[in-house]
């Protein structure tokens, strides 16, 4: 029972100075290549949505002031809206959870990430900022699976993962609730459903609390 209780104190201290660090570096150059991912990560969730629905990936843009564009052509409107924000919370649970998981590789799986974002730059990354900078990032991940031990690939994996769920929620706030009237998602599944724009950002917003906040209780309670 004392080990128990240790863990799971090891765990919430472990957790709120990552926490704390990250929220107190957030607007540094050391988290910006971070943030730059899960725009990204918005972005492909679209083009999954799209794919998934029949219709296609024309090109993706991603720019340095953290903004991107998902162009899809056919697909179900509702459902590639819908993705972008949901999806890179989603990405960010799962690699939460992967890098939670005692017997998993992470280096196999970081290997996997890295692989997968050089690959899907080549192919549907559009601009020039974004093309260097998903194979700049994808190589970096490769070079830290490959060089580096269980607990960097392990400790780089939660990075991700916690950086892409916290992000999510961020930015929903930002581009949604604090300035309705900017095109956004949002406001794009507004005028497809007629739901005003601050509605879906309520939705999203309290779904993307709830999802992380099942996260940490799921974690907290196998520490």
């Amino acid at each position: 029972m004392k080990r128990k209780i240790v863990r799971k104190l090891r765990f919430l201290s472990g957790f709120a100075v990552f926490f704390a660090g990250l929220w107190f570096l957030w607007d540094s150059p050391l988290v910006y290549p971070l943030k730059i991912f899960v725009v990204l990560l918005h972005e492909i969730s679209h083009g999954i949505a799209a794919l998934a629905t029949g219709g296609s990936i024309d090109r993706i843009t991603l720019d340095a002031q953290q903004g991107g564009a998902c162009y899809c052509a056919g697909g179900n409107p509702f459902m590639t809206l819908s993705a972008g924000y949901l999806g890179s919370l989603l990405w960010g649970g799962l690699m939460f959870s992967l890098a939670r998981a005692k017997r998993m590789n992470t280096r196999w799986i970081n290997s996997f990430i890295g692989m997968a974002v050089i690959v899907l730059s080549l192919l549907y990354i559009r601009s020039g900022f974004g093309l260097i900078f998903g194979i700049l990032f994808g190589a970096s991940l490769l070079f830290v699976a490959q060089k580096t031990g269980p607990g960097v690939n392990r400790g780089a994996l939660f990075t991700l993962g916690l950086t892409s769920t916290l992000y999510a929620i961020l930015d929903i706030k930002s581009d949604v609730l604090d300035r309705p009237e900017a095109v956004s998602d949002a406001r794009m599944l507004a005028d497809l459903t007629g739901i005003p724009t601050p509605v879906w950002g309520i939705i999203w917003t309290s779904i993307a609390i709830i999802f992380s906040l099942w996260l940490l209780h799921r974690a907290y309670e196998e520490a």
